[in-house]
């Protein structure tokens, strides 16, 4: 049963999604804040250091002197040069500050991989993932849970063979990211919404109609009178999620509700940091630039932590 908890545990998003919710399900993806510091850069570098680092990181740094500050930053700067030609872009620092944010997946799938990777070739085949997944379930035709995993299986196989990206049959790691986390790859939008809408559209009719949208969020139960917040929840369809005002939200309806268009914190961030840093105005940060102004990115209290220092092979 251990297995059987672990595959429950892992597919609990699935599964919440095909049972009834007894109260609001948050079906919405959006991006994480850069930090939950107010963004007032005379007062001071907290929520850049959040940004650039991620939350953790940046109370990692608080502990160095500015000496180690300025040596473990050098280091970060040249992983953050994707291409080595020497400069920074807004670009290369938009992508670094979301991976800052949105370790923790990256850390998820270091350790699936382990459990998946059978052969440690440095690559995933569905067989790997269908076998250390749900091989000692599959053994057993009528689970005591009731549960259809042979139809978890049929989606976890659509997924994979999307997130393959090169058609090769076998997941880099980037691929598994990309299966495991699909909301956050362009190229994985579509079985995002799709997923999302054959677990609400109950009759399979292939659109989502009002009662089915607030039915995923939210069970009556007895209750003689809907929260008010299923009234907003309401009002919100059919003002805002049927666009068309046909009375049920199709494919593209779906997706702008599921995967709003938002603004995006990290390339604003990115600009800002370059406008801060950049001596020449040539729209590039060299790694001397962006050191010279370690306390924006990383910041430290010039005390003597000595053998306190805490250091991380990441950096």
């Amino acid at each position: 049963m251990d297995v059987v908890q672990f595959l429950m545990y892992m597919s609990l998003c699935t599964i919440c999604a095909l049972s009834k919710p007894t109260e609001k399900k948050e079906r919405v993806h959006h991006d994480p804040e850069l930090s939950n510091k107010v963004h007032d850069d005379a007062q001071n570098f907290e929520y850049d250091h959040d940004a650039f680092l991620g939350a953790e990181e940046a109370k990692t740094f608080d502990q160095l002197t500015p000496e180690e500050s300025k040596e473990r930053l050098g280091k970060i700067v040249i992983k953050i040069d994707e291409d080595k030609d020497g400069y920074v872009t807004v670009e290369e620092l938009r992508d670094w500050i979301k991976h800052a944010q949105k370790r923790w997946i990256y850390e998820d799938v270091e350790r699936q991989w382990k459990g998946h990777d059978l052969n440690e070739d440095g690559l995933i085949s569905w067989e790997e993932y269908r076998n250390a997944t749900y091989g000692y379930i599959l053994d057993d035709p009528d689970p005591d849970d009731g549960f259809n995993y042979k139809q978890m299986m049929m989606r976890d196989e659509r997924r994979f063979k999307m997130a393959d990206k090169d058609g090769n049959h076998v997941a880099s790691k980037e691929e598994f990211t990309a299966f495991l986390h699909p909301e956050e790859f362009d190229y994985m939008k579509d079985i995002v919404v799709l997923e999302t809408m054959e677990d609400i559209d109950k009759n399979g009719d292939g659109v989502i109609d009002l009662e089915e949208y607030i039915g995923d969020m939210y069970s009556h139960d007895g209750d003689s009178e809907e929260p008010e917040w299923v009234k907003t929840e309401r009002e919100q369809f059919v003002e805002f999620r049927d666009k068309n005002r046909d009375g049920k939200m199709d494919k593209e309806e779906t997706k702008d509700w599921i995967l709003p268009s938002d603004y995006d914190h990290a390339e604003a961030e990115a600009r800002h940091l370059v406008y801060e840093s950049d001596q020449n105005k040539d729209g590039k940060l060299t790694r001397e630039e962006i050191v010279d102004k370690y306390d924006l990115f990383v910041g430290s209290q010039a005390t003597d932590f000595g053998e306190a220092l805490v250091r991380h092979d990441e950096f």
